[in-house]
Formats: C-alpha cells, structure tokens, sequence
C-alpha cells in the first residue's frame, strides 16, 4: 500500500500518517525501488489502533507508552486514568451547565452579566431605586469584577453582605445621594471641598463586611496608589476628584476596622 492508500483504509490522513511517522509512533516502511515507501498490513494495524487511543481521548504521549513494547504503564492504567479525567471532566461540565440554566432562569442577565444568579437579582432589586448614574454604572461594573476574581467563600461574603446593605431602612436613599455626589465630581478638582463630604457620604453606605481584609491592611497612610495594583487601575478609571473621593472613604473604612 501506498501512503493515500494507507490513510483511507484506516481514516486518517496523509499528514496524519507522516506527523505519526515523525513523533515515531508508527514505524517508517522500507522504500521500494522507485522511492515510495510500501506499508504493509501490520502498519494499518499499529495505525488503527493510534486512532482509536486518540479517539478516547490519549495524548500522543500516553499513546505512545502502550504501544512501546516495555510500556511503563500497560493499557489498562492509562484507561482507568483517561476514565477517571473523563468523570472529572463531566462533574465539571455538570456544574457549568446548572450555573448556566439558573442565570436563564432569572431572566434577562445585567449589562454587567454575566453574574452569578445572586448578584443578578440583587442588581434587578436595586435598579428600580437608583438613578441612571455614570458611577452607578461602574459601582456594577466593579462589583461584577470583584465577585469573578473572589473564592467561592469571598463570592458568598460579599453577596451577603450587598444584601444586608439595600436591605436597611434609607439604602437606597443614601445611594442616590452618593452617587449624585461622585457624579458632581466629574469635572472636579481633587482639593474641591466637595471631596470630603462625597468621601463620608460613600463610606457610610459600603457594607462593614465588604471591605477584604487584605485590602484593609493596605489602605491607610501615604503612597497607597504604588501599593495596590487594584487600587491603582480603579482609581485610574475615575476622574481625579472622584477617585481622591473614593480613596478617602477607603480610607475611612480602613481607620474604622482599627
């Protein structure tokens, strides 16, 4: 057999034939006379059988182990490892798809989605009571960020804690008032005595459980903005006023933990 002759009576391609050859998973064939190479019988058969390892899902590695003739591991271990990746792999694809049907479930997800169903539902809560603000819209943004990048244990504290938050009597009274405040800023100067009141005014309405700990840690005293990549990128995306306002209700949440 030649080479196109080869790969059709076992399903393969040519150039899966010679990437075969090349990783020396399937033997070079003598060559005849005038220079092609001849496969025999037995070369359809070592072929075959790397297409059905690869086909249950073995690495080019793995495949070659079993077919080496003092295999460190025979068949048999390599299947029961494929098997086990394999029931990993479904529990994973399992708990994706019950994340994925319980945000269709809530209905239309945020701008800011997707989110978890928790914080979906939170953000539909609060929607109808706060203003279609610029920083509102980036309070969301944040929010989402900070729960993709959170431990499962973070993501639950958190959740609960913006929950305990809208839940008390004037929340969102004293979000609408904060976020009026921040959007005054906008074109602000940093030294503008509206920082400060805006500063108390935030601070007052972040939850005590939101604050990471870690991030406590590094708040107070100068120099916070070369400490903190975080810190650093959010207040970069505020205008100057906005984030010196922002910096100092950290900062007052920080000397409050003390």
């Amino acid at each position: 057999m030649r080479i196109g002759e080869l790969a059709a009576a076992v399903g393969v391609t040519t150039r899966a034939v010679r990437h075969y050859h090349h990783l020396g998973l399937l033997p070079e064939p003598e060559r005849r006379a005038n220079g092609y190479r001849h496969y025999t019988l037995r070369h359809a058969v070592v072929l075959a059988r790397v297409r059905r390892l690869t086909e249950l899902g073995l690495g080019l590695a793995e495949v070659r182990d079993v077919l080496a003739e003092d295999a460190g591991r025979d068949l048999s271990e390599v299947l029961e490892e494929l098997d086990a990746d394999l029931a990993r792999q479904e529990a994973a694809i399992r708990d994706r798809r019950g994340r994925l049907r319980a945000l269709l479930d809530a209905g239309e997800p945020p701008a800011e989605g997707p989110v978890s169903p928790e914080l979906a539902a939170l953000f539909a809560e609060t929607a109808a009571h706060l203003p279609d603000s610029p920083m509102a819209a980036k309070d969301r943004e944040i929010l989402a960020l900070l729960e993709t990048a959170a431990s499962p244990a973070e993501r639950e504290r958190l959740t609960l804690a913006l929950g305990d938050a809208f839940s008390a009597p004037d929340a969102a009274a004293r979000a609408r008032e904060a976020y009026a405040m921040l959007d005054a800023l906008a074109d602000a100067d940093p030294g503008d005595p509206r920082v400060g009141e805006a500063a108390r005014v935030v601070a007052q309405c972040v939850p005590p459980g939101m604050l990471p700990e870690t991030l406590a840690e590094s708040l107070p005293g100068p120099g916070l903005d070369h400490e903190h990549g975080f810190l650093r990128a959010l207040y970069a995306d505020f205008a100057p006023a906005q984030a010196e306002a922002v910096r100092q209700a950290l900062r007052i949440l920080a000397e409050g933990r003390e």
